[in-house]
């Protein structure tokens, strides 16, 4: 497998959550989302075991959408491919994130990554998502005669764990400005995705030249969680994923680099239903936000603002109101989810009728099943382009969480 080198290639970066979108990196689901069994899905955070077909049809749609709609898509699982194929430093960076030394034992994990080390790059990139089982593992006589790990286990438990929520490509990187942003997600589960978009930003040839802006190895903060409101404004929720620290560092680190001048930190409830700030509202226009109407009056934001040397705080004030002034608008127009039906709208907030993706000014991706919601964004002169997620809905996730934006034209 050869990559080109093809230095001709679209700008990187974003300053809004609505520029028209030329680039974007999702993940389409693959053997990781198989792995999945009642016995499991709850550690692995999915609330349903997925029909895989289906979820890679409803997910191969979602990408022929954005492709019809200019947008190029490129695919995490080719990106990492290409780049073990090109690159012994990112193979072993791959290796050594997923081969734990603490749950194997010296003895197995050496075993385990000399194995890995001689599988094909696009095999490579499969096992490091999908994971392996113990039963998996190549026999040798050295680890059937002295890795009591591999003696206790079941064949079936896994040596390197599956990655299904790999999908929210959001989570685990995003870009502000012209730079890429590694989070620090927050759950077991998910703390080896960061380690695979890491390597393809460092060495595949596409991202050549791309500059960090920010990555935290400490405090949690996940994509999902931040929000580009407008150029030089982010919102940052802080919740069941990223914390009060996590949001502090970020905000320092986008003022340093001058990526930022307002940050607003806004506290969510702690629960599954609102795991990040994007399931209670997101972006649809330039002065348009969908959000669910049980948080309308009762979100509260911290504003963080850059006067050079230092950073001032104030607050809490209400967050419509302190996001309308720090991006420079009289009003925010709102738009609820749901209907003024109280079941319906928490509903569809559970279906994700929050999380969509903004294309271009106004014209939105989202779940079709989500009709109330999509009528009233309609009525409001948002163009709704939907989707079928009966599957891909079922790890807690709608068309934003499963795009990481690489680049969209400047507002």
């Amino acid at each position: 497998m050869t990559v080109p080198d093809t230095p001709a290639q679209p700008r990187f970066g974003a300053d809004s959550e609505v520029g028209r979108l030329r680039t974007v990196m999702l993940h389409r689901p693959g053997d990781e989302l198989r792995r999945l069994t009642p016995r499991n899905s709850d550690q692995l955070l999915f609330d349903g075991i997925p029909w895989v077909d289906r979820a890679q049809e409803e997910h191969d749609a979602f990408a022929g959408l954005l492709r019809s709609h200019g947008v190029e898509v490129l695919l995490l699982g080719d990106l990492l491919a290409e780049t073990f194929d090109i690159s012994g430093a990112a193979r072993m960076q791959g290796i050594s994130a997923a081969v734990s030394e603490r749950q194997l034992g010296r003895h197995l994990a050496d075993e385990v990554a000399v194995y890995l080390r001689g599988l094909p790059p696009a095999e490579l990139a499969t096992v490091l998502t999908a994971g392996v089982t113990f039963d998996e593992l190549p026999e040798t006589p050295s680890a059937a005669r002295a890795s009591l790990v591999r003696r206790m286990h079941n064949g079936i438990e896994f040596a390197i764990s599956p990655l299904p929520n790999l999908l929210f490509t959001r989570d685990s990187s995003f870009w502000i400005g012209g730079r890429f942003a590694i989070t620090s997600l927050a759950l077991a589960a998910r703390t080896r995705e960061t380690s695979l978009t890491d390597l393809i930003y460092a060495h595949h040839p596409r991202f050549r030249g791309a500059r960090r802006a920010y990555e935290s190895r400490t405090a949690p903060v996940e994509g999902g969680d931040v929000l580009l409101l407008a150029p030089g404004v982010v919102a940052v929720g802080v919740g069941e994923r990223t914390t009060p620290a996590g949001a502090e560092a970020l905000a320092r680190s986008l003022f340093e680099d001058e990526l930022a001048h307002t940050v607003l930190v806004v506290p969510i409830e702690q629960r599954r239903a609102s795991m990040h700030l994007d399931t209670v509202c997101t972006m649809v226009d330039v002065d348009a936000l969908v959000m669910y109407p049980a948080v309308a009056d009762t979100l509260s934001a911290y504003t963080l603002r850059s006067d050079g040397a230092h950073a001032t705080i104030s607050g809490p004030t209400p967050f419509v109101a302190a996001a309308a002034e720090a991006m420079g608008l009289e009003k925010l127009r709102v738009i609820d989810t749901g209907t003024l039906d109280a079941i319906t709208a928490e509903r569809e907030q559970w279906d994700d009728g929050n999380n969509t993706l903004a294309i271009a000014p106004g014209v939105v991706v989202a779940y079709d099943r989500n009709v109330e919601t999509n009528r009233r964004l309609r009525d409001s002169g948002i163009e709704v382009l939907t989707i079928a997620g009966s599957e891909l809905g079922s790890g807690r996730g709608g068309p934003r969480c499963m795009s990481c934006p690489v680049a969209r034209d400047a507002l």
